[in-house]
Protein backbone atom coordinates (compact mmCIF):
# COMPACT_ATOMS: atom_id res chain seq x y z
CA UNK A 1 0.00 0.00 0.00
CA UNK A 2 1.35 3.42 -0.89
CA UNK A 3 1.66 6.32 1.53
CA UNK A 4 -1.63 8.26 1.80
CA UNK A 5 0.21 11.40 0.67
CA UNK A 6 2.18 9.78 -2.18
CA UNK A 7 0.69 12.22 -4.72
CA UNK A 8 1.98 15.25 -2.79
CA UNK A 9 5.58 16.08 -3.75
CA UNK A 10 5.77 19.81 -2.97
CA UNK A 11 5.82 21.30 0.53
CA UNK A 12 2.55 23.19 1.14
CA UNK A 13 4.42 25.78 3.25
CA UNK A 14 7.54 26.71 1.22
CA UNK A 15 6.83 25.03 -2.15
CA UNK A 16 10.10 23.05 -2.26
CA UNK A 17 10.09 19.67 -3.95
CA UNK A 18 11.59 18.13 -0.81
CA UNK A 19 8.41 16.78 0.80
CA UNK A 20 9.29 13.25 1.95
CA UNK A 21 7.69 10.53 4.06
CA UNK A 22 8.31 10.94 7.76
CA UNK A 23 6.17 7.98 8.90
CA UNK A 24 2.99 6.15 7.83
CA UNK A 25 0.80 9.23 8.36
CA UNK A 26 3.07 12.24 7.88
CA UNK A 27 5.36 13.93 5.37
CA UNK A 28 8.09 16.45 6.18
CA UNK A 29 9.85 19.08 4.12
CA UNK A 30 13.61 18.65 4.30
CA UNK A 31 14.07 22.29 3.26
CA UNK A 32 11.93 24.20 5.82
CA UNK A 33 11.14 21.43 8.31
CA UNK A 34 7.33 21.66 8.01
CA UNK A 35 5.57 18.43 9.02
CA UNK A 36 2.10 17.60 7.70
CA UNK A 37 0.12 14.95 9.57
CA UNK A 38 -2.51 13.31 7.41
CA UNK A 39 -5.80 12.74 9.24
CA UNK A 40 -9.15 11.50 7.91
CA UNK A 41 -11.89 13.80 6.70
CA UNK A 42 -15.25 13.68 8.46
CA UNK A 43 -18.36 12.57 6.60
CA UNK A 44 -21.96 11.84 7.59
CA UNK A 45 -24.55 9.39 6.28
CA UNK A 46 -28.18 9.32 7.37
CA UNK A 47 -30.75 6.59 7.85
CA UNK A 48 -33.89 8.72 7.47
CA UNK A 49 -37.06 7.25 9.00
CA UNK A 50 -40.62 8.50 8.81
CA UNK A 51 -43.43 7.91 11.33
CA UNK A 52 -44.41 4.69 9.45
CA UNK A 53 -40.96 3.19 9.98
CA UNK A 54 -39.99 3.47 6.32
CA UNK A 55 -36.52 4.57 5.23
CA UNK A 56 -35.68 7.15 2.58
CA UNK A 57 -32.67 6.29 0.41
CA UNK A 58 -31.18 7.90 -2.66
CA UNK A 59 -29.72 6.56 -5.88
CA UNK A 60 -26.25 7.96 -6.57
CA UNK A 61 -26.15 10.43 -9.47
CA UNK A 62 -22.33 10.53 -9.71
CA UNK A 63 -19.28 8.31 -9.49
CA UNK A 64 -18.10 6.56 -7.48
CA UNK A 65 -20.77 3.84 -7.55
CA UNK A 66 -23.14 5.86 -9.78
CA UNK A 67 -26.59 4.27 -9.98
CA UNK A 68 -26.36 2.33 -6.72
CA UNK A 69 -28.34 2.98 -3.56
CA UNK A 70 -26.90 5.31 -0.95
CA UNK A 71 -27.76 7.06 2.28
CA UNK A 72 -28.08 10.84 2.05
CA UNK A 73 -24.90 12.40 3.36
CA UNK A 74 -21.54 13.88 2.52
CA UNK A 75 -18.48 15.64 3.89
CA UNK A 76 -18.63 17.81 7.00
CA UNK A 77 -17.80 21.43 6.16
CA UNK A 78 -15.29 23.54 8.07
CA UNK A 79 -16.72 25.00 11.31
CA UNK A 80 -19.73 22.64 11.09
CA UNK A 81 -20.73 19.94 13.59
CA UNK A 82 -21.54 16.44 12.37
CA UNK A 83 -25.19 17.01 13.36
CA UNK A 84 -25.32 20.26 11.39
CA UNK A 85 -23.80 18.44 8.39
CA UNK A 86 -26.49 15.74 8.65
CA UNK A 87 -29.25 18.38 8.59
CA UNK A 88 -27.61 20.25 5.68
CA UNK A 89 -26.86 17.15 3.57
CA UNK A 90 -30.38 15.73 4.00
CA UNK A 91 -31.82 19.12 2.97
CA UNK A 92 -29.45 19.42 -0.04
CA UNK A 93 -30.10 15.90 -1.35
CA UNK A 94 -33.79 15.41 -0.53
CA UNK A 95 -35.29 18.83 0.26
CA UNK A 96 -36.45 17.46 3.63
CA UNK A 97 -36.01 18.99 7.06
CA UNK A 98 -35.25 16.41 9.74
CA UNK A 99 -36.69 16.78 13.24
CA UNK A 100 -34.44 14.34 15.09
CA UNK A 101 -30.86 13.26 14.57
CA UNK A 102 -29.28 10.50 16.68
CA UNK A 103 -25.66 9.34 16.32
CA UNK A 104 -25.35 5.57 15.75
CA UNK A 105 -21.72 4.60 15.00
CA UNK A 106 -18.74 5.37 12.73
CA UNK A 107 -16.79 3.38 10.13
CA UNK A 108 -13.40 4.27 8.61
CA UNK A 109 -13.48 4.46 4.82
CA UNK A 110 -11.48 5.13 1.67
CA UNK A 111 -13.50 7.32 -0.70
CA UNK A 112 -12.19 7.62 -4.26
CA UNK A 113 -12.39 11.22 -5.45
CA UNK A 114 -10.82 12.54 -8.69
CA UNK A 115 -8.09 9.89 -8.69
CA UNK A 116 -7.26 10.43 -5.02
CA UNK A 117 -8.17 8.19 -2.10
CA UNK A 118 -9.72 10.32 0.62
CA UNK A 119 -9.48 8.69 4.04
CA UNK A 120 -12.71 9.40 5.90
CA UNK A 121 -14.43 8.63 9.15
CA UNK A 122 -18.05 8.11 8.14
CA UNK A 123 -20.43 8.94 11.00
CA UNK A 124 -23.87 7.37 10.75
CA UNK A 125 -27.02 8.95 12.12
CA UNK A 126 -30.64 7.92 12.39
CA UNK A 127 -32.73 10.92 11.41
CA UNK A 128 -36.47 11.39 11.78
CA UNK A 129 -38.99 13.26 9.70
CA UNK A 130 -42.77 13.19 9.97
CA UNK A 131 -43.33 12.47 6.30
CA UNK A 132 -41.46 11.92 3.05
CA UNK A 133 -44.03 14.09 1.22
CA UNK A 134 -42.22 16.67 -0.86
CA UNK A 135 -38.92 14.76 -0.96
CA UNK A 136 -37.13 15.22 -4.27
CA UNK A 137 -33.77 14.08 -5.58
CA UNK A 138 -31.36 17.02 -5.66
CA UNK A 139 -27.61 17.68 -5.58
CA UNK A 140 -25.80 14.27 -5.67
CA UNK A 141 -29.04 12.23 -5.67
CA UNK A 142 -30.56 10.93 -8.92
CA UNK A 143 -33.68 9.38 -7.38
CA UNK A 144 -35.52 9.00 -4.08
CA UNK A 145 -36.24 5.42 -2.95
CA UNK A 146 -38.54 4.62 -0.02
CA UNK A 147 -38.35 1.15 1.52
CA UNK A 148 -39.51 -0.62 4.66
CA UNK A 149 -36.46 -1.21 6.88
CA UNK A 150 -36.87 -5.00 6.56
CA UNK A 151 -36.26 -4.74 2.78
CA UNK A 152 -32.80 -3.19 3.10
CA UNK A 153 -30.10 -5.25 1.39
CA UNK A 154 -26.45 -4.22 1.84
CA UNK A 155 -25.61 -5.60 -1.64
CA UNK A 156 -27.78 -2.89 -3.25
CA UNK A 157 -25.42 -0.19 -1.97
CA UNK A 158 -22.26 0.70 -3.90
CA UNK A 159 -19.92 2.20 -1.31
CA UNK A 160 -18.14 -0.16 1.09
CA UNK A 161 -18.70 1.79 4.32
CA UNK A 162 -22.40 2.19 3.46
CA UNK A 163 -22.73 -1.58 2.82
CA UNK A 164 -21.15 -2.24 6.23
CA UNK A 165 -23.38 0.34 7.92
CA UNK A 166 -26.58 -1.04 6.36
CA UNK A 167 -25.60 -4.55 7.45
CA UNK A 168 -24.96 -3.30 10.99
CA UNK A 169 -28.18 -1.25 11.04
CA UNK A 170 -30.46 -4.12 10.03
CA UNK A 171 -28.94 -6.47 12.62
Amino acid sequence: MSHPLHQFTYCPKCGARTFVERNEKAKQCTTCGFVYYFNPSSAVACFIRNSKGELLLVRRAKEPAKGTLDLPGGFVDMYESAEDAAHREVKEETGLDIVGCRYLFSIPNLYPYSGFEVHTVDMFFECLTESFDGAKAEDDAAEIIILPANQLNPDDFGLQSIKKAVDRYIK
